[in-house]
């Protein structure tokens, strides 16, 4: 959520600005603004309600300069408005900052230091841009004026860039626990909090790290820690093909990323199997083979793949597992085993709940830690003892998709691998390479009958107010997928349920003509789940069945190929992905970009 991007010594600077800012769109964002300045000091403020192109219609011809900051932001404190939108700047007009991130005491800084101050929006970030100003007119310089202002934040979560109007030059650059980094350039440096929106101007970038400080002009970059030591950091190259971060003829990067699955299934197999023989890391292998118990971390999509990871760890690899939602457990009480074991999922690697975990698991529980990300150079694959990269490409769209069948099918390896360490005969016996084959082709089956899914969801989820997904077991885990994704971009009141437990209160709820998916693809439920359907049937839903070929009747509506059943959730919530794409086009509501939803969560 929210996205950031600065630039120094470029005399394109605004034009930079905007594209960035378009690049970050797919982050979320309810409000835009950008700050520009140059060598004649001449300085330009343009913020703007809604949409980047908003913002785009209130620049005008004569808004130009060398050096600036843009900024998108979603709501925290403050509705969304011109006013809340950053950059925020101080009363005398010398300061302007942006932020990500959330400022836990802005409310006693402002009564301590700030109370004649008059504040001219609702934020928490404008606390710290008067902050700023004041202790720079009590006779410090800038930097120092920052410094002390950072240590009043009582370690909340920030990525700020600051800009003094009297030094056209110089941004200003602070981080803790929300992503930044460094772009370097030739003749010019930019910052962004995500390198998807500075790829077209470098692709080598720095980390600057919690509790350091970032001083960049535009031939040089000073980092250096809380004590002011300075710090050298050798750059990395970001390898993105510029074409996986555009739509090409797709009318939707949701669409686009759901036909990317079977390809991206190939990726990870070339990254991880040789001739069905697992390649991942001796030391992680040695430390997961120990493990007592392994505890999954995720949020929303990344949880329910983890659902999907228990399952595949306590049967290939016969290890215990925990599935935990992140912001729940960061703040639990729980009893670790002394050889446990953390697998932390996240499509950025900049989940802020899920970070809170990993501190804990780093400082007060000592265990080791896998984090499986999207995102090589993410805080959570830094942090974290080992981590492996789900080789998806960018996923750009709010929705994720193909993160979460990537997740699934690096849990099934790495499952696999432990299984076969510890010579259990169903490892043993299990071709991974050839299992995971299968699945890229029966989701290239399930993409390419697209039109019949789609009339599906014209028919029963264009005007319907709710929907219900059922199945058991792995199939319940799916539902629970299924309906986050019709949710979250559609805005049908669409719920998972167990089957088997519709019976005890859910049932309720079904009336005449409610929609109910029924997803079945494990032999040993597939009756119980089609009795629960008959139940909602008789109180008048509308039943669809998502049913594996083998298991089909002649009344089913969907039919999708057989894979093994333990994968069959890699290819049933492709149908999920694609009924929830339509039913959103059938309500005339943007795919990419729902209401109030972010891609980075990187506030708890």
């Amino acid at each position: 959520m929210c996205g950031i991007v600065g630039v120094v010594g470029d005399p394109d600077a605004l034009n930079i600005l905007v594209s960035g800012l378009k690049k970050l769109e797919y982050r979320g964002y309810d409000s835009a603004g950008v700050y520009v300045t140059g060598e004649n000091q001449s300085d330009y403020l343009v913020k703007a309600q809604g949409k980047i192109a908003n913002l785009e219609k209130k620049i005008t011809d004569d808004v130009h300069g060398t050096t600036g900051i843009g900024h998108t932001r979603w709501a925290t404190h403050g509705e969304p408005s011109v006013d809340n939108a950053h950059p925020h700047f101080s009363n005398d007009h010398r300061f302007y900052l942006v932020h990500n991130g959330v400022i836990d005491n802005f409310n006693e800084l402002k009564q301590r230091y700030l109370a004649d101050i008059d504040f001219k929006s609702e934020t928490d970030t404008e606390v710290v841009v008067q902050l700023v100003s004041k202790f720079a007119n009590e006779g410090l310089d800038t930097k120092e004026a920052f410094k002390k202002s950072l240590s009043l934040l009582n370690n909340s979560s920030y990525a700020f860039l600051l800009m003094d109007q009297k030094d056209p030059n110089t941004i200003y650059v602070a981080k803790n626990k929300s992503p930044m980094l460094i772009g370097l350039g030739d003749g010019f440096n930019v910052i962004c909090s995500d390198a998807l929106a500075m790829l077209q101007r470098t692709n080598r970038f720095m980390e600057i790290h919690d509790g350091e400080m970032a001083t960049i002009s535009a031939k040089d970059v000073k980092i250096e820690d809380k004590d002011g030591n300075q710090i050298t950091r050798e750059p990395f190259e970001v390898d993105v093909d510029a074409a996986d971060i555009n739509k090409g003829a797709y009318p939707y990067y949701m669409l686009k990323e759901i036909d990317e699955q079977p390809a991206v299934i190939h990726r990870i197999q070339s990254a991880y199997l040789n001739k069905n023989e697992v390649q991942l890391n001796s030391n992680l292998m040695d430390k997961l083979t120990n493990a007592s118990r392994i505890y999954i971390v995720g949020a929303g999509t990344s949880y329910h793949a983890g659902l999907v990871g228990k399952h595949l760890f306590e049967k290939i690899a016969q290890i215990p597992t925990e599935v935990v939602v992140s912001s729940e457990f960061a703040y639990d009480d729980p009893l670790i085993e002394q050889d446990a074991f953390f697998i932390f999922l996240s499509q950025s690697g900049e989940t802020a709940d899920s970070r809170q975990v990993l501190v804990r698991v780093n400082d007060e529980w000592k265990k080791p830690s896998l984090t499986i990300t999207n995102v090589a150079n993410s805080t959570l694959a830094r942090e974290a003892e080992f981590s492996v990269t789900l080789e998806a490409g960018p996923e750009i769209a709010v929705a994720s998709t193909k993160a979460y069948t990537a997740q699934i099918a690096l849990e099934a390896i790495i499952a696999t691998a432990i299984g076969r360490t510890k010579n259990f005969e169903m490892a043993q016996n299990l071709d991974i390479d050839l299992e995971l084959s299968k699945v890229a082709n029966a989701m290239q089956a399930v993409v390419d009958e697209k039109g019949r899914i789609e009339q599906v969801a014209v028919d029963n989820l264009s005007d319907t107010r709710n929907a219900f997904y059922i199945g058991r077991g792995l199939d319940y885990f799916v539902a629970l997928e299924a309906s986050l994704k019709l949710k979250e971009i559609s805005y049908i009141q669409a719920e998972g349920f167990a089957s088997g437990e519709l019976k005890h209160g859910t049932i309720a709820l079904i009336e005449k003509g409610t929609p109910v998916l029924g997803i079945i693809t494990q032999p040993q439920t597939a009756d119980n789940t089609r009795s629960n359907l008959q139940e909602t049937k008789a109180r008048g839903a509308n039943v669809i069945t998502i049913v594996s070929e083998s298991l089909a009747q002649t009344e089913d509506t969907l039919i999708i190929p057989d894979v093994n059943p333990d994968f069959a959730p890699l290819v049933s919530v492709v149908v999920g992905q694609l009924m929830a794409y339509y039913a959103t086009l059938q309500r005339g509501y943007n795919v990419d970009q729902p209401r109030n939803l972010a891609k980075s969560v990187t506030v708890e």
